[in-house]
């Protein structure tokens, strides 16, 4: 359920006019003794009814922050421009008081957490009641009745006890399936949900995900999903957002960015994840080095000093976010990259440099098992080409 992005690469911005939540050039400062922290710098996107929007991207890439915005939710010393808007209303700048009546009701959030989400001293029912209760007109009753109802869309066994229970009482995952619940109960048209699966096994994952899915179909609604981990948004997403140091630097479809990568970031990431639709052996291929301080940061990309593909107008001028191919209108696939063209002839494993690690390799990992040591020579680029079952007793 894709949508048309504007052309000119200022951002991912569908053409539709039928969006739900649209985010234009949204930047976020926060104060530092160092100076100013650009956690987010010119995020856009445009999302519609029942459309999955995938953010990834590194610890500290933004990703959460630009959510939390969109929410609200940031300290009153954060400093927040560009546009957030609602089925064309403007959220930023409303009060405190004006924005409850949008949080939970009209765009919900699913934090990381369950325990610092859920209080330890209220049970599971009364935390589901007052969701319902905070903007509807109904009984106690009834809205005891929804907390069931919603305990069995998410598929909490025996929910008619279940809500007389404490979060200690419940599991990991059965908690984040009633964080789950709870962003669910007044069917929101946005959910946001900022790394559901974080801390949870594969089996469990798994169950969180068929919430996530049921939540969704539930409700209709649009969802904002914040992840690390590329294999969740590859079977969740629609399109995928890739961020890194507080900017987006690719966007597609999901088939864009798994199978036609052009930015060497998202070539990394996806270099960096065992791959189990190859019948060769290959090596992992970590990306060296850290995210740059988001405190002045330098001219020029800022994944200069990680990329194999780095030059020197890489140094002066960092890249706009532009179609992969010019004069493609209203193409969907953009990348923030001065030599996005160069990206789609490489496999990760030609690209990035060796560690330490590869020399254990055995043979069979290719010719030797390692890429080149400091990448590939400039020259040579233009020459070559989920379901478990969980123990729900606690």
């Amino acid at each position: 359920m894709s949508t048309s992005s504007d052309s000119s690469g200022e951002g991912l911005t569908a053409t539709l006019t039928d969006a739900v939540l649209s985010v234009e050039d949204l930047a976020v400062d926060f104060p530092s003794g160092d100076g100013p922290v650009h956690a987010v710098r010119g995020v856009s996107y445009e999302l519609r009814s029942g459309e999955v929007l995938g953010i990834v991207g590194e610890s500290g890439s933004g990703k959460s922050v630009s959510s939390m915005a969109v929410m609200g939710l940031l300290p009153k010393t954060a400093k927040v421009s560009g546009s957030i808007r609602f089925r064309g209303e403007e959220l930023l700048g409303l009060s405190d008081k004006e924005m409850t009546s949008v949080r939970g009701k009209k765009i919900a959030m699913i934090f990381q957490d369950p325990m610092t989400s859920l209080n330890p001293v209220y049970k599971i029912g009364y935390q589901l009641a007052e969701a319902v209760l905070a903007h509807n007109d109904v009984s106690k009753q009834a809205a005891r009745r929804r907390a069931v109802e919603l305990l069995d869309l998410v598929n909490i066994p025996q929910p008619d006890r279940r809500v007389e229970q404490y979060p200690h009482e419940f599991s990991g995952g059965m908690r984040q399936r009633v964080v789950i619940a709870i962003a669910m109960a007044n069917s929101p048209d946005v959910i946001i949900a900022d790394e559901p699966t974080t801390a949870l096994d594969v089996t469990v994952q798994a169950q969180v995900l068929e919430s996530l899915r049921a939540a969704q179909q539930e409700t209709g609604a649009a969802m904002v999903l914040i992840t690390h981990d590329l294999g969740v948004v590859a079977g969740q997403a629609d399109r995928v957002l890739v961020m890194y140091a507080g900017k987006p630097v690719e966007v597609g479809t999901v088939e864009d960015i798994y199978y036609n990568p052009r930015m060497p970031y998202t070539l990394g990431l996806l270099g960096s994840l065992p791959r189990l639709d190859r019948r060769e052996q290959s090596r992992l291929t970590p990306i060296q080095g850290s995210p740059p301080s988001l405190v002045n940061l330098p001219p020029g990309c800022p994944f200069t000093p990680r990329c194999p593909l780095a030059a020197d107008i890489c140094q002066a001028r960092e890249p706009d976010l532009d179609p992969v191919e010019v004069g493609l209108e209203g193409h969907r696939h953009l990348a923030a990259c001065h030599f996005k063209g160069e990206v789609a002839r490489h496999d990760p494993a030609d690209l990035f440099a060796r560690t330490a690690a590869d020399a254990e390799l055995p043979s069979s990992f290719g010719s030797d098992g390692l890429a080149p040591e400091h990448g590939p020579d400039r020259g040579d680029l233009y020459e070559s080409e989920e379901h478990g079952t969980e123990d729900e007793n606690p």
